[in-house]
């Protein structure tokens, strides 16, 4: 049976991100009505920022809120889509009169409802333009067709540099096609060992055998199209960068960012043992890791997985990358 820290399964959402805010008062403030997380000091004058999605993926959103990132994240329940009037409220909080981009992860419930409060929002005579992420290999399809890939890590990456953008002053248009350049060139790839467990049930959302591995798994706990035998670190990092590779056509002097992240239930010495084969591999191919982060920022509840993300990295991205961010989840 598996135990969860809870209250009431019902309360969590709104009671965990009242503890957020809490821990962080100097950063962030609270709307518990719409359920989103803000920055304390709203910040004038420069192109808004807002992202969310359902809960259960901490840090993300709310973890990167502040400056170089996200004005405002709004929560959905867990693996839910924040509603549009959610968005809505978010968006109008985000704006400061040069409009707000909207960072969406591909999942059906997510993108209809920030387009249906993009929409309304031009009442209120907010401009709006939206990104979306669908950097998932797992979902890539040859006829393009059903929703497309899924939203995963490089979220990250685009909240990151849309945030340097839109803090050195860029307009609308400008920081929302440098957020598509990011989801176009960003690739991710998972895996897990064992399934996440809602709060308050019993059991995880599927189960494997002690040789088995769900090779290209979602964040919301998605089964994979296939299971793979276990094997060590090297060969299951191997799993999922030989794909990018492909993917992306990386060739002896590309530069990429790398970001190995772990699904939830995944602990450091795991993360930097796939962080080392990772080096190590693309080093032999003569390709330079330029920027990397390695840690826990998309989660999937105590999901015990990685997630390899991979972006071919250029000058400006570069500059961006590098900008200064202080959030409670990412800061330099």
């Amino acid at each position: 049976m598996r135990r969860s820290i809870v209250n009431a399964p019902e309360d969590l959402v709104a009671e965990a991100l009242e503890g957020f805010v809490l821990s962080h008062p100097r950063q962030l403030a609270l709307d518990d009505e719409h359920r989103f997380v803000s920055r304390r000091e709203k910040a004038e004058g420069k192109v808004g920022l807002v992202s969310g999605g359902g809960s259960g993926h901490e840090p993300l959103h709310a973890g990167f809120v502040g400056t170089g990132m996200l004005d405002v994240a709004v929560a959905g329940a867990v693996f839910a889509s924040p509603t549009a009037l959610q968005v809505l409220e978010a968006t109008k909080a985000a704006d400061s009169g040069r409009g707000v981009v909207q960072i969406v992860k591909n999942y059906t419930g997510d993108v209809l409802n920030f387009r249906i409060a993009g929409e309304i929002s031009g009442d209120d005579q907010v401009d709006t333009e939206i990104v979306l992420v669908d950097d998932d290999l797992a979902t890539e399809t040859e006829d393009g067709g059903g929703p497309g890939r899924r939203g995963t890590a490089a979220t990250v990456i685009v909240e990151k540099v849309c945030g340097a953008a839109a803090e050195e002053g860029q307009d609308l248009a400008a920081v929302a096609a440098l957020g598509r350049r990011v989801a176009a060139s960003a690739r991710t790839m998972s895996l897990a060992l064992n399934a996440g467990t809602h709060p308050g049930d019993d059991e995880p959302q599927f189960t494997l055998e002690a040789d088995e591995v769900e090779l290209g798994v979602g964040i919301h706990g998605e089964r994979a199209a296939r299971r793979v035998p276990f094997t060590d670190a090297d060969g299951l990092t191997d799993l999922l960068l030989d794909p990018l590779l492909k993917e992306l056509g990386l060739t002896s002097g590309d530069e990429v960012l790398a970001i190995v992240n772990g699904l939830g239930g995944t602990y450091p010495l795991e993360l930097n043992l796939v962080a080392r084969r990772l080096h190590h591999r693309l080093r032999d191919a003569g390709i330079t890791v330029g920027r990397s982060l390695v840690g826990s920022y998309v989660t999937s509840l105590d999901m015990h997985g990685i997630s390899l993300t991979l972006m071919p990295l250029d000058e400006e991205l570069a500059r961006l990358w590098d900008a200064p961010v202080t959030t409670p989840a990412l800061a330099w």
